[in-house]
């Protein structure tokens, strides 16, 4: 989405402990991983070093703190989750009668829950 930002400096200074300017190299970059599919709103924040799991999506103005899971739907300061998405980027249902088990509306794919995770139902 447009206007996300992912930072790069896990402890951002300017300065040093004496007051002198940072250089170059004065700190260590680290990144944030966006996995295929993730989708990120307008205006989220991901605090490196993260990682934005496959399909997940991360809600507009949300502030990522923490890895996301693939198929996660995150939202709020501090991002949470609040459910899962499918690849259709809908969320998904969940199936009545089978716990850990959850339904995209939109294409009819189905997705098992085991520890934490969501893992597309082989066909």
């Amino acid at each position: 989405g447009p206007a996300v930002v992912l930072t790069n400096d896990h402890n951002p200074r300017s300065v040093d402990p004496d007051g002198k300017q940072k250089r170059g190299g004065d700190w260590e970059a680290v990144g944030v991983k966006v996995a295929e599919g993730a989708s990120l709103g307008a205006r989220s924040v991901c605090v490196a070093p993260v990682r934005i799991g496959r399909w997940a999506m991360v809600a507009a103005g949300a502030v990522v703190t923490k890895d996301v899971p693939d198929f996660a739907l995150v939202v709020g300061v501090p991002a949470r989750q609040i459910g899962w998405v499918g690849r259709s980027g809908v969320r998904l249902v969940a199936r009545e009668g089978e716990p850990g088990v959850w339904e995209c509306p939109q294409s009819g794919t189905v997705y098992e829950e085991k520890d934490g995770a969501l893992v597309e139902r082989s066909a």
